[in-house]
């Protein structure tokens, strides 16, 4: 069943233009209405009692569900097409709302979820009477145990446990959080007279959910407001403190966590053979929820946060952001491009934005200020840290302008500012730029007075993983280059070789996590073949002779996907068979080396280096010194033995 969009001119606050919106989208519009969320919330109800629809308001999003649970309708889905597009000084948005409305048909991504228990077991550490008085307002929804610093006066309280002590380490997150305590003293229950507390006990151990932290210090953990369970307030803040123990009555329960990251172990180039190349990931991730196991990395996917970052950074695509997909990213951008051209645009800039921060940026400058350019087209995403190089060029490669990611206040910038310079230089020129604002007003007048780049002649579908979308898109945005010199620590490169140094000793080979090192079996070859390079500078450490180095480039040309010979030398052949073994030049400067040695001393054994494995076992096995050779071996017995030494014969 197809699926109608309900249009609203909110009180004829902007300009919609059904037929259009028909046109390029192919959905099937109602009539324009003026006050749906109003005067004709009828039109709404009876739309929603025939079927799904698409309902192009965002603000009123909460009167239309409550609207839909009453009937028993399905939940709309919705679309602001006023805040992003239609409030604006611009005398026509139509192309931004077809883009945002096809954009908003796509079908909803599938997000991953965990099954998080709390059963209410509260930790709760303080310093003063304000954690008594949060323990005591706690005590009646959640099981709470109040941490003290030792001699603390301590009371007997019937609603929750009062310890003593100081918190030592703290890991886990809501649900399963294991804490370690020294001086550790608890209430002896019975007796008369004062509370009596156990000797100090160093190095006690318990588990809690969650942990309400009122000591006035430092947190317990990186990223504390990224940390599920862990909530933190001043506690010489009293609206600070209150808003802590809301949050925490709230944690009981069972909750649904978002899977933010999807990991391929077997792509990952951590390391081989306790060698470390790549840590990209390990050097971002905030809350320390990756960490080296083996050859590859681990997510604890409890402490992940979901900022993104290790999918931006992450070379092999080992790890990619999931919730949703780096793919529904790239369909949105394509639907965005595709879409606004169809309705008439050319020349679209992309900002990249936030739910929280972005979100609430745009809807101020719409309501109160110019609102956004017609065309520049908002992209909301989950995470702005994982938003890379690959979609930044992406978008450049599928008809965009330029891109600007709208950083909020909570954003962690290092994976941001590393990706811009790389896409800058993919694209050969800065079409991505970060802004850092927090004024509406400054977010308008920064976009107005942006002059919009070029945009490309024949913008390409950008479909597959993150690197064959950067090389398309490459090629796309620079069909004149063949190579594109990128900045250090670039994911895409070549591996130069210094073939006097160079000993074919195929270490390399052997180690290198993506492929993009190999032998030949039949030749002493060194290859390489450069769009499979991850440029992780395992081959470059392991190197015994350091006879590699590495070179942040991408190859546009088809000489990327093919293996070239980076050294090759002459077999030697084996001087009893003939067999072609090893690298001549290895076996004539190992037997010079040896030549004369005391171990050497016997000809037969300096020729032994110069034959193949076959002919090495043969020869040492019929040596005069074989140490492997034993006494002469008996001979068998037989019956006329046995027979001959009998009396009666």
């Amino acid at each position: 069943m197809s699926r109608t969009v309900l249009i609203c001119d909110c009180l004829g606050s902007q300009r919609v233009d059904r037929a259009a919106l028909e046109s390029a989208t192919g959905a099937t519009c109602s009539r324009l209405h003026t006050g749906l969320c109003d005067h004709q919330i009828d039109a709404a109800t009876a739309a929603m009692t025939d079927g799904d629809v698409v309902i192009a308001c965002q603000q009123e999003a909460p009167r239309f569900t409550a609207l839909a649970e009453e009937i028993g309708a399905p939940v709309p889905t919705f679309v602001d097409i006023r805040d992003r597009a239609g409030w604006t000084e611009a005398k026509d948005a139509t192309p931004k709302q077809a883009a945002l409305l096809a954009e908003a048909l796509l079908p909803p991504p599938v997000i991953r979820t965990l099954d998080v228990t709390s059963e209410g077991t509260c930790l709760i550490l303080g310093r003063d009477q304000v954690a008594v008085d949060a323990a005591r307002a706690l005590s009646n929804t959640l099981g709470v145990t109040l941490l003290m610093p030792a001699g603390w006066d301590v009371d007997l309280h019937p609603g929750f446990d009062t310890v003593t002590g100081s918190m030592v380490q703290a890991t886990g997150s809501l649900g399963r959080f294991e804490t370690r305590m020294d001086a550790l003293q608890q209430v002896i229950p019975g007796g008369r007279g004062p509370v009596r507390l156990t000797p100090p006990q160093d190095g006690a151990q318990s588990g809690c959910d969650l942990i309400l932290d009122l000591r006035g210090q430092g947190p317990l953990f990186a990223a504390d407001a990224k940390r599920d369970g862990y909530l933190r307030a001043d506690p010489a803040s009293q609206p600070a403190v209150a808003a802590a123990v809301l949050a925490a009555s709230q944690l009981i329960g069972t909750f649904e966590k978002p899977l933010y990251v999807r990991l391929e172990q077997s792509l990952c180039a951590h390391s081989r053979a306790e060698q470390v190349a790549c840590s990209n990931c390990l050097d971002l991730c905030p809350t320390g929820a990756i960490t080296p196991d083996g050859d590859h990395v681990s997510v604890d996917p409890m402490i992940c946060a979901g900022c993104g970052a290790c999918s931006a950074v992450c070379p092999s695509g080992a790890i990619s952001f999931d919730a949703p997909s780096v793919d529904n990213t790239f369909a949105r951008l394509n639907t965005l491009a595709q879409t606004y051209r169809k309705a008439g645009g050319t020349a679209p800039r992309l900002l990249v934005h936030d739910a929280d921060h972005g979100i609430e940026m745009i809807r101020l400058a719409a309501r109160f200020g110019r609102g956004l350019p017609a065309d520049v087209i908002p992209l909301q995403v989950a995470a702005l840290a994982a938003f890379g190089h690959a979609e930044a060029v992406a978008a450049l490669g599928a008809g965009f302008s330029d891109v600007a990611i709208l950083l909020s206040p909570t954003t962690e910038t290092a994976a941001p500012l590393c990706e811009r310079s790389l896409a800058n230089a993919i694209a050969g020129r800065e079409a991505l730029t970060l802004l850092d604002l927090t004024d509406p007003d400054a977010l308008s007048d920064h976009l107005y007075a942006a002059k919009p780049g070029p945009v490309v002649a024949t913008p390409t579908l950008q479909i597959g993983t993150r690197r064959q979308v950067t090389r398309l898109a490459a090629r796309t945005l620079q069909p004149q280059a063949t190579v594109i010199d990128l900045p250090a620590d670039a994911p895409y490169g070549a591996v130069l070789l210094d073939n006097d140094a160079c000993t074919l000793c195929l270490a390399c080979v052997s180690l290198c996590p993506s492929g993009a090192l190999g032998d030949n079996p039949d030749r002493p070859q060194l290859r390489f073949q450069e769009d499979a390079c991850l440029q992780c500078g395992l081959c470059a450490n392991i190197c015994p002779e350091d006879a590699i180095t590495l070179e942040p480039r991408l190859t546009l040309t088809p000489e990327a996907f093919r293996q070239i010979v980076l050294h090759e030398e002459e077999p030697f052949a084996c001087v009893d068979c003939g067999t072609l073994f090893g690298v001549k030049s290895t076996i004539d400067n190992i037997t010079a080396k040896l030549t004369g040695h005391a171990m050497f001393a016997n000809p037969a054994a300096l020729r032994m280096i110069q034959m193949c494995d076959n002919c090495r076992v043969a020869a040492q096995y019929h040596a005069d010194d074989n140490p492997f050779t034993g006494a002469e071996r008996p001979k068998p017995r037989t019956t006329d033995d046995y027979l001959s030494k009998r009396r009666d014969h």
